[in-house]
């Protein structure tokens, strides 16, 4: 089944509406990611983390007919995330076109932390670009082996390009710098622009 998609413009749009309820927004990211920028009332469900099972049954009432709206920062995890919910017969999800990136861009509200914390996707570069800059001067200094660990990042790289799935990314998302959750006080001061 295709992934649906939804401009932000129009997700927002449903909120405005007299007597409309705000669309449920779930934001895909890591937890840092959440805090540093994220949708006006979107909540936090790390794609690492995601029980599709669970947030339904947690919707209840009327609200389980209303479609679930997914984020991330530009689109690629939360398509995955509707992936998992469809997997598991929850068809009424919905993925924001951009992410957060098109979100923020569209000038709709958001909510701003003040720490500072390095994307996911520059994470990812950095580790692989270590990593290969470590192996050539391996292999130059201590044996030409080491160029095989280049090698292997380089192909890495190419896998992920290919299939939209990153091994790197996905144990970058499981280190305790991404997995920061809740607020804790004096923290991550937030504040909502418009």
């Amino acid at each position: 089944m295709a992934v649906q998609t939804i401009p932000p413009g129009e997700v927002f749009k449903l909120g405005q509406t007299d007597g409309a309820a705000d669309p449920e927004i779930i934001d895909v990211r890591t937890p840092a990611e959440f805090e540093q920028l994220h949708a006006a009332g979107a909540r936090s469900v790390p794609l690492d983390r995601l029980d599709p099972a669970a947030v339904m049954a947690a919707r209840g009432g009327a609200v389980a007919d209303r479609p679930l709206y997914l984020i991330c920062k530009a689109g690629g995890r939360a398509a995955k995330a509707c992936e998992q919910f469809q997997a598991a017969g929850h068809a009424n999800v919905v993925s924001i076109e951009g992410g957060t990136e098109a979100w923020e861009a569209a000038g709709l509200p958001v909510v701003r932390g003040t720490g500072r914390v390095i994307s996911l996707e520059r994470q990812v570069r950095i580790g692989a670009g270590s990593l290969v800059l470590v192996a050539v001067l391996l292999s130059w200094l201590v044996h030409p082996g080491f160029l095989g660990l280049a090698a292997f990042v380089g192909a890495g790289l190419v896998f992920a390009g290919v299939t939209d799935w990153c091994g790197m990314g996905m144990l970058l998302a499981l280190m305790p710098w991404n997995r920061r959750g809740g607020n804790p006080p004096g923290s991550v001061e937030c504040k909502t622009i418009r």
